[in-house]
């Protein structure tokens, strides 16, 4: 039970990078469709834990060491080739972004240049990537639980302390501007965005897993574990939205609300989940072009970092508004050629 947990921990890690942790993305995705918003949360849970067991299962029955090889063989050639290139552009696309969202957070909390945070997370990153799998997957799984327990302790404090209903704060909530005009496409959208970012990594973890069965577990449960957070960060942004709409980040609005002590440590929890997918996309692109633990390994990650490094300083916001929701859309490749490959597959006995 405990390599799941591990595993679970280390999903939710890969995909909660700055705008989940921040809360924007839930105030986009979910938040600005009111009631709706929480029906959009409970779609989002089933379809992560569903592909979430796919993607750890596939991998581990593959015993892969990059995501080409799973790609190719559940999408066939053509398709394949498509949603390779797809999920290469989202690895290093993504990786730029949180490159970038590290320099924003040193700015805003701290009022340090960008630079100096961008910098740390470059080096930070580079040398965690350059470690063996399975050091990854206990650093991105390590830093996860503080995150679980800051979003539930939000969550709690801003029920709690609300002065209001939900259904007073529904047309509050529907002022924010949306990622799309529906609830549901909404929904399948950010899945989709975010299966893309964390399908790389979730089928190296699982090809690193020969247990078929452990494998499985461990991509359900961080995909319910993922669901559940998103679920409660949107009800805590919900019940403070007249409060929180006009924030970049309102989930550090929120805990500045609690305490100002708590949203300095929670700045260092945003930082941590930034490394974490910044962590899973470098090591996850490097493996798709070089074999793991070699020179050539290292030398390319380093090359690729320097370049995301150059390339992050067009700014957070731009690229955030420029990659997520391309990727979303593209994504819907993977995420219907997933949903076919684990029903085409052949049953094996798991375990």
């Amino acid at each position: 039970m405990k390599k799941v947990l591990k595993m679970a921990s280390a999903f939710i890690g890969i995909i909660v990078g700055a705008g989940f942790a921040s809360g924007q993305e839930i105030l986009q995705y979910f938040t600005s469709h009111g009631h709706l918003g929480t029906a959009a949360a409970i779609v989002a849970t089933a379809l992560f834990a569903y592909l979430g067991m796919t993607l750890t299962r596939l991998g581990s029955r593959m015993r892969t060491t990059s995501h080409k090889d799973v790609i190719y063989k559940i999408s066939g050639r053509y398709l394949g080739v498509i949603v390779d290139y797809i999920i290469i552009f989202t690895l290093f696309g993504v990786g730029v972004v949180m490159i970038a969202g590290a320099g924003s957070i040193v700015d805003q909390q701290f009022g340090l240049a960008p630079i100096i945070g961008s910098t740390i997370m470059l080096v930070l990153v580079l040398i965690t990537v350059m470690l063996n799998v399975q050091k990854v997957i206990a650093v991105i799984g390590s830093i996860t639980p503080f995150l679980i327990i800051t979003v539930i302790l939000v969550a709690v404090y801003s029920l709690v302390t609300m002065d209001t209903t939900f259904t007073v704060l529904d047309p509050v909530a529907k002022e924010s501007p949306s990622v799309l005009p529906n609830w549901f496409f909404s929904a399948v959208n950010y899945v989709s965005f975010n299966i893309a970012v964390g399908a790389a990594m979730a089928l190296v973890m699982g090809g690193d897993e020969k247990d078929e069965k452990v494998a499985a577990l461990g991509g359900l449960i961080g995909g319910l574990g993922l669901g559940v957070l998103i679920l409660l960060s949107h009800l805590a942004i919900f019940s403070k939205i007249d409060v929180v709409a006009s924030f970049d980040m309102p989930m550090l609005k929120l805990v500045n609300d609690i305490s100002p002590v708590l949203a300095v440590l929670f700045s260092f929890v945003l930082f941590g989940m930034i490394f974490n997918t910044a962590v899973s996309m470098f090591y996850a692109f490097a493996a798709r072009f070089m074999e793991l633990n070699t020179k050539s390994f290292n030398i390319f990650v380093i090359v690729s970092g320097i370049v995301a490094f150059c390339l992050s300083f067009v700014g957070f916001t731009k690229l955030v508004a420029f990659f997520y929701p391309l990727i979303g859309n593209l994504g819907l490749f993977l995420v219907v050629a997933l949903i076919v490959a684990s029903f085409r597959l052949p049953k094996k006995k798991l375990g």
